[in-house]
């Protein structure tokens, strides 16, 4: 089986969709699937989508066959102004759709290569849902083509313009079961093209509480947050309910840690540690040492954290509003969930005064990643579930939770 993922952007990314990629891509080719992986020659997210940061061309990285192509020149202005409305739940019309499509990140050379050489692949797989690469990507050949969107219920969602690359579909890959509820209430989905097979998590990792306290000098209980640090994570909210609860409760601190700036109010920068971008070792040391993660984003469509979280004992706190994370919470009792600051606080005191329960959650959640989440596991789903559609097995009437 030959199978081509198709990206925005490739490479040694942080990231959600990025980082699932190139793990996916790998364990795959381990397995014995023929991958390569088809992306533009910008360099991430936040770079300047009109320029080409690598040379055109193939490249191999760690085994993988990497096709890096040209961007198109686009209209940063008009896709700015498209994309502050949707930001702000805005409408948007029909050709602000069209516009904001073909004003994102596209290669016209990426297209003509999958159009040359559709035959040559048995699937390309196309990451994450709403950039240009995968709207036009997926309409060359869209029976071959596989979608892993990470949709979130955001405004994107809602564009009519991606029905069609929904629909039209052969395959479609969700992290969760809350994830595939909401793709299943927005577009009229064929219960056979759709599976349900969750996301790799490497759970061979090494964590020292300790080390962590000692390298920071962190001595008291503290609420951990790791990721992307801004508005769009939710960690303002995080900060604002932390300060209220540190009025009434000075024996805790909240961490921060990851990527991106954010400005913690000056009456609170005694009690909220802010690290920034930390190596990967600490990070786990981290969750190990923390009494709980908060994960407090309403839009997530699996995060790596919770999962992260669990395999070193920590159990976590999520936000009602994310049907994903709650599910997490729910289905494999390793956390609770707050919707409003006086929840936020009750939940903040059981896990500060009740370390034999905050012990028992966190276990729960280990058992539930190594039960659904290993590599091992999900390769097997993944080998399935495209052995199955590439035969074309019509008869099922029910979607793939595997």
């Amino acid at each position: 089986m030959r199978v081509a993922f198709v990206a925005p952007w490739y490479g040694n990314i942080p990231g959600g969709a990025e980082s699932e990629c190139r793990h996916t891509a790998e364990r795959l080719k381990n397995s014995g699937i023929d991958v390569e992986i088809l992306t533009t020659c910008a360099r991430e997210f936040l770079s300047d989508w009109n320029k080409d940061h690598y040379r055109e061309g193939s490249y191999e990285v760690n085994g993988i066959t990497v096709r890096r192509f040209k961007v198109d020149q686009r209209d940063t202005e008009l896709f700015d102004r498209i994309n502050f409305k949707l930001m702000h739940n805005r409408s948007v019309s029909p050709q602000e759709e069209i516009n904001y499509i073909t004003e994102s990140i596209n290669s016209s050379s990426l297209y003509e290569y999958i159009s040359n050489n559709k035959l040559k692949y048995d699937y390309f797989i196309f990451i994450p849902y709403m950039f240009g690469t995968t709207y036009f990507g997926s309409k060359v050949c869209p029976e071959r083509s596989i979608l892993i969107p990470c949709l979130h219920d955001e405004s994107y969602a809602y564009m009519n313009i991606y029905k069609p690359m929904f629909e039209e579909a052969r395959g479609i890959i969700f992290h969760s079961r809350p994830e595939m509820a909401l793709a299943k209430k927005l577009f009229n989905l064929k219960e056979k093209n759709i599976a349900n097979l969750g996301e790799g998590i490497d759970t061979d990792i090494e964590f020292d509480a300790n080390r962590f306290r000692e390298k920071y000098g962190i001595r008291d209980k503290f609420i951990l947050y790791a990721g992307r640090r801004d508005a769009g994570k939710n960690v303002l909210r995080l900060i604002d309910y932390f300060s209220k609860y540190h009025e009434k409760n000075d024996h805790a601190h909240l961490v921060l840690i990851g990527s991106g700036k954010i400005t913690i109010p000056s009456s609170s920068k005694e009690d909220i540690i802010d690290l920034g971008f930390v190596p990967a070792q600490d990070k786990y040391d981290a969750y190990a040492s923390a009494t709980v993660l908060c994960q407090p984003s309403l839009n997530e469509s699996f995060s790596i954290v919770i999962m992260e979280s669990w395999l070193c004992g920590t159990p976590v706190l999520v936000h009602a509003s994310c049907e994903v994370t709650k599910d997490h919470c729910i289905r494999s009792n390793g956390g609770l969930y707050f919707s409003n600051y006086e929840e936020f606080e009750e939940c903040m005191n059981l896990f500060m005064h009740n370390p034999i329960i905050c012990e028992k959650m966190g276990l729960n959640g280990k058992k539930y990643v190594l039960e659904n989440y290993k590599w091992e596991v999900i390769v097997k789903k993944y080998k399935k579930i495209l052995r199955d559609w590439g035969e074309n097995s019509a008869n099922s009437s029910d979607p793939a939770v595997l």
